[in-house]
């Protein structure tokens, strides 16, 4: 059964230039695997920058359910993973989760 999403929830964070290679590992491991296994899909972006690198993770969601389902008691509270204050030049202090309204077009 095909399950059309209708929520992306957004995270967004940022490295040192000379972090940027462990923690796009780290973090797929401890972070992105888990979600692929219980999300409808994941996408994973980075820009890397002279001075920091960004780290852009979005997932899509049946409904909000399947998301606090996987996420716990709040889906839209950040989530940090353990040793994200390691990496990150800041811990990121929200998330976005959006509405998915139209969706135009094929994406693989």
């Amino acid at each position: 059964m095909h399950v059309t999403p209708t929520i992306a929830r957004i995270w967004r964070g940022r490295t040192r230039p000379e972090h940027a290679d462990i923690y796009e590992a780290y973090n797929y491991e401890i972070g992105i695997r888990p979600l692929i296994a219980k999300s409808l899909g994941v996408r994973t972006f980075r820009e890397d920058r002279p001075d920091e690198t960004w780290f852009v993770t979005m997932s899509w969601w049946a409904d909000m359910e399947s998301m606090a389902a996987f996420t716990g008691s709040d889906p839209t509270a950040v989530h940090h993973l353990p040793r994200d204050g390691e990496f990150l030049i800041e811990l990121p202090e929200r998330i976005e989760v959006l509405h998915l309204r139209h969706s135009y077009g094929t994406s693989g």
